[in-house]
C-alpha cells in the first residue's frame, strides 16, 4: 500500500535477478539430483521451525492478551468491549511497526501472494514482529503468506552466500516447499501447489526432476511439524454415509454458490483497499482496520476472531449447536473481516480464515435442509470458497478432502469444482497491483 511506505524511506530494493543468457543446466539425472538431498533437507527442516517458533510465541501471547490482562483488569475475556479494543490496539501496535521498521514489514500486502520473489532479509524482523502481533491479536488472517515470505528470503540469503553458484530459484523454491509441507503437515499440498506454478513455466525437464528437491524440502518441513506439533485437519464431522443423488445435487449447489460468496470477497477488495489508502498513513489505516475488525467480532462472537483453524473444530464438534442464522452471520462477518484485514494492511494469509467461512457456510446448508450431510456440506463450502480466492485448484480440493478424510467424498468433489471453477475462472484474483487494479 503506497501509505505504508513514506517517500522518504523507500523500500529497499528486489534481489537481482536471474542472469538473463544463463548457460543451459545439464539434463537431470541420478548424479545432478542427489547434491539437492541435503539442502533440501536443512531448508526445509528450517523452515518448519520457524513456522513453529513464530506460532508458538504468537499462541504465548495471546495467552497474555486474551486471558491474563482481561482476567487482571476484571472484564470477560471475549465481551464486547474487550473484543473492540484488543483488536484496535492491535492495530495500532501493527500500524506503528509498519511504519517505524526496515523496509516496512515487507510490500503492501494487498499486492503480494503466497509464493513471490524473496524480500532483502533486512526486512525479516519487522515482518515477524506484525505477524505474531496479528496472529495473537485475533485478526483474521493465517501466518501462511508472511512466514513463506520469511523463509525463502532467509532461504535465498544464506543458501547464495553459503554456495553462490546455485541457480538462484533453487533457495526459494525450497524454502516455500518446506513452508507448505510444514503449515499443512504433509508435503502433498506443496506438491501440489508447485505442480500449478510450474506448469505455468515450462521447461525441459520432467516435472518429478524439477520437482525432486522441493518435494524433499516439503517432507522435512512436514515431518517437523507432526513430530513437534501433531496436526490433526480431520474435523471429526459426523461420518460421511455414502453418496447418493441428492448428495450430487447438493454438492453441485453448495460449491458454486460458496465460490459465489468468494468471488463477492474478490471484487469488493479493491474498494475496500482504496478507503484504507485514502486515509494515506499506515499506522491511521491499520488502526482504523483494527477497529473495523473488532466491530466485526463483536457482531459475529469470538469464534469470528484469529485465523479460523481452531475456531472450525469447535464449530465442527456440535454441527446442531447454531441455528442455520448464525451459521449465516459467522460466514459473512469472518468472510468480510478477512477482506478487512487483508486490505487495510495486516499481513497475513487467507487460506485459513477461507477455510473457516467455507465451514461455515456448509454447517448453515446442512442446517437449512437437513438432508444435506454435514461432511459434504463442509467440503463442498471449503472447495468454493479456496478456488475463489486462492485460484489454486489441486490446493482447494486437498484441503476440502483431508477436512472429512473420507475417500468416498473424492468423487462428489472432482465433479463440483469443475461447476466451481467454471464460475471463478478468469475473474478478478485476491490480488492487486501496485496501482490497486486487480490481476486476473
Amino acid at each position: 500500500m503506497p501509505h505504508d511506505v513514506p517517500p522518504a524511506a523507500p523500500p529497499p530494493a528486489p534481489p537481482p535477478a536471474p542472469p538473463s543468457g544463463p548457460s543451459p543446466a545439464p539434463s537431470p539425472s541420478a548424479r545432478t539430483l542427489l547434491p539437492l538431498v541435503v539442502p533440501a533437507l536443512v531448508v526445509g527442516a528450517a523452515s518448519a521451525l520457524v513456522l513453529l517458533g513464530v506460532s508458538a510465541l504468537a499462541h504465548r501471547l495471546e495467552d497474555v492478551l486474551w486471558k491474563t490482562l482481561p482476567d487482571a483488569l476484571g472484564v470477560g475475556r471475549h465481551s464486547t468491549l474487550w473484543i473492540i479494543v484488543m483488536l484496535t490496539a492491535t492495530g495500532l501496535a501493527v500500524g506503528i511497526v509498519v511504519r517505524l521498521v526496515y523496509g516496512h514489514a515487507g510490500p503492501d500486502p494487498a499486492t503480494t501472494g503466497l509464493i513471490d520473489d524473496p524480500m532483502p532479509p533486512g526486512v525479516v524482523p519487522g515482518l515477524l514482529l506484525v505477524t505474531v502481533l496479528a496472529l495473537a491479536g485475533g485478526v483474521s488472517l493465517g501466518p501462511e503468506n508472511p512466514i513463506t515470505a520469511v523463509n525463502m528470503a532467509l532461504a535465498y540469503w544464506l543458501g547464495r552466500k553459503a554456495a553462490p553458484g546455485t541457480p538462484w530459484a533453487l533457495w526459494p523454491s525450497l524454502a516455500a516447499a518446506g513452508t507448505i509441507g510444514a503449515l499443512f503437515g504433509t508435503p502433498v499440498a506443496a506438491a501440489l501447489i508447485l505442480t500449478e506454478t510450474l506448469a505455468a513455466r515450462p521447461g525441459p525437464d520432467s516435472l518429478w526432476d524439477a520437482l525432486f528437491g522441493p518435494l524433499l524440502a516439503a517432507g522435512a518441513g512436514a515431518l517437523i511439524t507432526v513430530l513437534v506439533a501433531h496436526p490433526v485437519f480431520d474435523l471429526a464431522l459426523p461420518a460421511y454415509t455414502g453418496t447418493h443423488w441428492n448428495d450430487l445435487l447438493a454438492a453441485l449447489v453448495i460449491t458454486p454458490l460458496a465460490a459465489a460468496l468468494g468471488l463477492a470477497t474478490v471484487y469488493a477488495f479493491p474498494y475496500v483497499h482504496a478507503f484504507f489508502r485514502r486515509l494515506g498513513h499506515p499506522v491511521l489505516a491499520i488502526t482504523a482496520g483494527g477497529l473495523v475488525l473488532g466491530l466485526l467480532g463483536a457482531l459475529g462472537g469470538p469464534l469470528t476472531l484469529f485465523k479460523g483453524l481452531d475456531e472450525v473444530k469447535t464449530l465442527a464438534a456440535d454441527p446442531a449447536g447454531w441455528s442455520a442464522g448464525s451459521f449465516a452471520l459467522m460466514t459473512v462477518v469472518k468472510a468480510a473481516a478477512l477482506v478487512v484485514a487483508a486490505a487495510c494492511g495486516f499481513r497475513g494469509g487467507r487460506i485459513f480464515p477461507a477455510v473457516f467461512v467455507g465451514v461455515a457456510l456448509g454447517l448453515c446448508a446442512h442446517a437449512l435442509v437437513p438432508a444435506v450431510q454435514p461432511s459434504l456440506g463442509v467440503v463442498c463450502g471449503v472447495l468454493g470458497l479456496l478456488l475463489a480466492i486462492t485460484r489454486q485448484g489441486w490446493l482447494s480440493l486437498f484441503t476440502a478432502a483431508v477436512l472429512v478424510a473420507d475417500p468416498n467424498v473424492l468423487s462428489l468433489l472432482c465433479v463440483a469444482a469443475p461447476a466451481g471453477w467454471l464460475l471463478v475462472t478468469g475473474r478478478p484474483r485476491m490480488q492487486l497491483r501496485e496501482d490497486g487494479t486487480p490481476l486476473r
